[in-house]
């Protein structure tokens, strides 16, 4: 009974697996057999690789370093001394942590009117502008940049001992602090005409208080004094000295051109003078020369005058009395004082006549 009951049951697990007819008369598919075995060698290789894969995806255990930056390496929570430069660096996952700092020219603009759209950039930031007592305790609203970097040779340090917030307790505070003492030694109205100089030790002040810190934290790169704000009666007040300072200057302008003016009039009439005393000078040295000219001439004459040629001059000139007597008989002579010589002759028939001979 018991062997027919094992056939019964051994013919229906045959039958079973395999094809069957349905109730139509079709056959019935028989279903895959799965494989469950998962201990082969070639899946346990699959199963490392595939291990290792996501493992580097959620562990990552390196980081890239780009240029303008430095890593800052933690292991197990203690910053390394040497910062990580550029490049691509392999790091133990949990127990290892890169933390990457900015090393690229960052700039503060500190602003009276601050432009949301300006903060846009990266490394800008935008601050009020600085208000500070002028030496009578004015108040002043200083605008300025200021351009600076983190000193990437001591980056691991500066954030070790400052935090990755160095720039508010390093930059910031330098800021205000040197521009509260420079704009404390000048008086309001005396800001404005020495702006460079107050630029210039603002920036210097600013180096050394930065250079003063341990291992140099940051490394200033220029500060630009943009704008020095006054209070309203300050303003008017340096308005109105410097309208009384143009007038006087304008009045300083006229009063010269009347001193050249004048001073042309003198020259021109100095000149005039002038004219007139050379060609004085140079009429009487005229005269002098001809007086002297003649005087010489007289000389030479006097000198060349013999008693022959005088005999002979008072011929002649009896010579031509005579032919005048011959003409006109009436005529009458007149004789030189002490001498022999006439001199003159006159025609008595024409006494509207006289001839005069030498």
């Amino acid at each position: 009974m018991a062997s027919d009951m094992n056939d019964y049951f051994n013919k229906k697990k045959n039958a079973g697996g395999s094809n069957s007819n349905n109730d139509n008369g079709f056959k019935v598919p028989k279903p895959p057999k799965l494989d469950f075995n998962f201990g082969g060698g070639k899946a346990g290789i699959f199963y490392f690789i595939g291990a290792i894969i996501l493992l580097l995806i959620l562990a990552k255990p390196f980081v890239v370093i780009t240029e303008g930056e430095r890593g800052i390496l933690a292991t197990n929570g203690k910053y390394e001394a040497q910062a990580m430069l550029p490049g691509l660096h392999f790091i133990m996952p949990v127990v290892q942590k890169v933390y990457i700092v900015d090393t690229k020219v960052r700039i503060i603009n500190y602003a009276t009117r601050i432009d949301r759209t300006a903060t846009m950039g990266d490394g800008i930031e935008i601050k009020p502008a600085i208000t500070v007592l002028d030496k009578r305790g004015l108040p002043v609203s200083i605008e300025l940049t200021v351009q600076y970097r983190l000193n990437a040779e001591f980056a691991a340090q500066t954030i070790s001992n400052w935090g990755f917030i160095w720039e508010e307790k390093i930059i910031n505070p330098v800021v205000r602090d040197v521009v509260r003492n420079v704009i404390g030694n000048y008086e309001a109205e005396a800001l404005p005409t020495k702006r460079n100089a107050i630029a210039a030790e603002i920036e210097q002040g600013m180096l050394a208080s930065i250079q003063s810190l341990k291992n140099t934290p940051a490394e200033l790169q220029s500060v630009q004094l943009r704008e020095i704000v006054l209070p309203t009666k300050v303003k008017d007040q340096i308005e109105r000295v410097q309208l009384a300072k143009q007038q006087v200057q304008q009045a300083e302008q006229e009063v010269a051109r009347a001193k050249q003016d004048a001073l042309k009039r003198a020259a021109e009439a100095q000149g005039l003078a002038d004219a007139v005393k050379i060609a004085a000078q140079g009429k009487a040295q005229a005269i002098t020369i001809e007086a002297d000219a003649k005087a010489k001439a007289n000389l030479l004459i006097a000198r060349s005058l013999t008693t022959q040629l005088l005999q002979l001059e008072q011929i002649q000139v009896q010579g031509k009395f005579n032919e005048a007597l011959s003409v006109n008989k009436d005529a009458k002579i007149f004789l030189t004082p002490g001498g022999s010589t006439p001199n003159i002759w006159v025609d008595t028939k024409s006494a509207k006549q006289q001839t005069s001979i030498k």
